[in-house]
């Protein structure tokens, strides 16, 4: 059970830090809104390490230590590594799921590029749609057919994120839209990033991510009823709130540099009556034949380390240790050649 201290500092920490999630969870019934606030605090931690740091590589490093310490059982004294410990404890959390989202938290230390859309599906898949799984997790959902569509989901908010933020990540000298794309319009990226501008063709190049986050929102849906009934209102509400972001977008034109697109209270009270409405709908209704859809191909592996596991068949999971490894290595290794230039310079003063 987590702790109500450390619920109470997790729902804080949503209210203030993940306006759309929070709106959603209020549908969700309690015995699955608790755990996932302390899912979406842990969340919301690492995403604000990285991103609030200047120093990302150690940040990362920090964070797959707590990681590290939350699944032998012995978290951090702080309330999200408590609070996640026990979500951990209680739901049998496959570990290659927050690995997944540490990995792409390093991608974004490592200031990775994205060559093609199967890249930004990649990097969706660690940071989006392994959070929709663990959401699927806490609902006792592993069916595999189930968790596909929750990948599509989490993939199809991570493109609506990536849609609205353009000219945020610019600023930081972020760039997540496929480098592909950019070339085929006759781009150059640095060029973009040293002057952001809602020319043309990054209207055109943001309206093509949006159509293809449409695509996977609507391939998400069947998905939905598959879960318990009382599930069914929060996911909706999630989905319907992220969806009218990218129609926000939309209606500005796709100009996601000088403006960024949001939902008011109003918009979202609406959605979340709405999602009530169709929860109840869709129940009457008989399965789509996309429920049965192959899940994107870079979100298979967290379908397979999660689908219809035993409690009996090691319920921790072995993570893609090899793969975590390497990734945190080059970062360690990154971090020791910074810190090495760092006391150069000051030997360099002192003479």
């Amino acid at each position: 059970m987590i702790d109500p201290a450390d619920l109470k500092h997790c729902e804080d920490s949503i209210r203030t830090g993940s306006y759309s999630f929070h709106a959603a969870s209020k549908l969700l019934p309690a015995r699955v809104r608790d755990p996932s606030l302390a899912l979406y605090a842990f969340c919301r931690l690492t995403d604000d390490a990285v991103d609030l740091t200047h120093d990302k590589s150690a940040a990362v490093l920090m964070l797959g230590e707590r990681l590290d310490l939350i699944y032998r059982g012995q978290p951090r004294n702080a309330p999200c590594d408590r609070a996640f410990a026990a979500v951990v404890d209680e739901f049998e959390m496959p570990r290659t799921l927050p690995e997944a989202l540490l990995e792409g938290m390093a991608w974004d230390a490592m200031g990775r590029r994205y060559e093609t859309l199967s890249g930004v599906y990649a990097y969706s898949a660690r940071v989006a749609a392994a959070v929709g799984v663990m959401m699927a997790v806490l609902m006792r959902v592993r069916d595999p057919h189930a968790l596909a569509r929750a990948c599509d989901l989490g993939v199809a908010m991570q493109l609506t994120n990536i849609a609205r933020d353009v000219g945020e990540d610019a600023a930081e000298g972020r760039f997540f839209l496929p480098l592909e794309w950019m070339n085929e319009a006759g781009l150059d990226v640095e060029e973009f990033l040293a002057r952001p501008q809602p020319s043309p063709s990054i209207r055109r190049l943001t309206q093509k991510l949006l159509a293809d986050a449409n695509r996977l929102y609507f391939r998400s849906e069947p998905g939905v009823a598959e879960l318990p009934f009382a599930c069914r209102p929060g996911i909706f509400a999630a989905r319907n709130i992220y969806a009218a972001i990218g129609r926000e977008v939309r209606r500005a034109d796709y100009d996601n540099i000088t403006r960024r697109a949001y939902t008011n209270k109003r918009q979202k009270l609406g959605w979340l009556i709405w999602s009530s409405i169709q929860a109840l709908t869709v129940s009457a209704m008989p399965r789509s034949a996309v429920l049965y859809g192959k899940p994107l191909a870079e979100c298979a592996y967290l379908v397979e380390a999660t689908a219809t596991r035993r409690p009996s068949d090691n319920p921790w999971g072995e993570g893609r240790a090899g793969e975590i490894i390497a990734i945190l290595a080059q970062l360690e290794a990154r971090e020791r050649k910074r810190r090495g230039a760092t006391l150069e310079q000051y030997r360099r003063k002192a003479i």
